[in-house]
């Protein structure tokens, strides 16, 4: 564990070069698992400042990776990478390697030597939008500012790392299975991308004259 946290401090002081903006603030996915968008945030408590990291899918606005901890090193956006990852291998619906795009910002925690080695590793292309610029990551905007009105606003004052924690879980499973999208048809992430699948399977029907 300490040799992990060790490389991923490293990781996090050595910038790779930068990655080109792949999506051009373009955050309609034709399919799950096609561009994930990622960010993080803050949030003061007794303990200290905890930071969260999430992943989102752009096709159903699904949560599919998060991470809190209290070091905003590469690791914290590293986890919540590998979280995205595990969810869609146990989910069953793996990414395609050269298929999905990681689209972040400029910080140093999404440039790092640590996450690129992995999306690289995983088959993820990386995508970095321009600096200072939110709309390059819009999508990912929304998502926090839902989590901080939704949860963080009305939950404080918040204690410990811990308590951030189990209420981050509780808010993303209700965020995908239960809370209705309005950009998705008022229904939650989970449903819509079922939806997907279902229809996917479905045989094509040729018409004959």
């Amino acid at each position: 564990m300490h040799r992990r946290a060790a490389d991923a401090r490293a990781g996090h002081r050595r910038r790779g070069p930068r990655k080109p903006d792949l999506i051009d603030r373009d955050f309609v996915a034709k399919a799950p698992n096609r561009c994930w968008v990622a960010d993080f945030t803050h949030v003061a408590t007794w303990a200290g400042v905890v930071y969260i990291a999430f992943v989102v899918d752009t096709f159903s606005r699904r949560i599919v990776g998060w991470a809190a901890s209290a070091s905003k090193e590469a690791q914290l956006v590293l986890d919540a990478l590998e979280m995205g990852i595990w969810q869609r291998d146990r989910d069953g619906q793996p990414h395609t390697r050269g298929e999905l795009i990681h689209h972040s910002d400029a910080g140093s925690q999404y440039t790092s030597f640590t996450l690129a080695e992995h999306l690289d590793a995983a088959g993820i292309a990386a995508s970095t939008g321009s600096v200072g610029d939110a709309y390059d990551n819009a999508l990912m905007e929304s998502t926090i500012g839902l989590f901080k009105t939704e949860l963080i606003k009305p939950g404080r004052p918040w204690k410990t790392l811990s308590q951030v924690e189990l209420a981050t879980a509780e808010w993303v499973d209700w965020y995908c299975h239960r809370r209705l999208h309005g950009e998705i048809g008022h229904v939650p992430p989970v449903e819509y991308e079922v939806a997907y699948y279902t229809r996917s399977a479905k045989p094509q029907v040729i018409a004959t004259n």
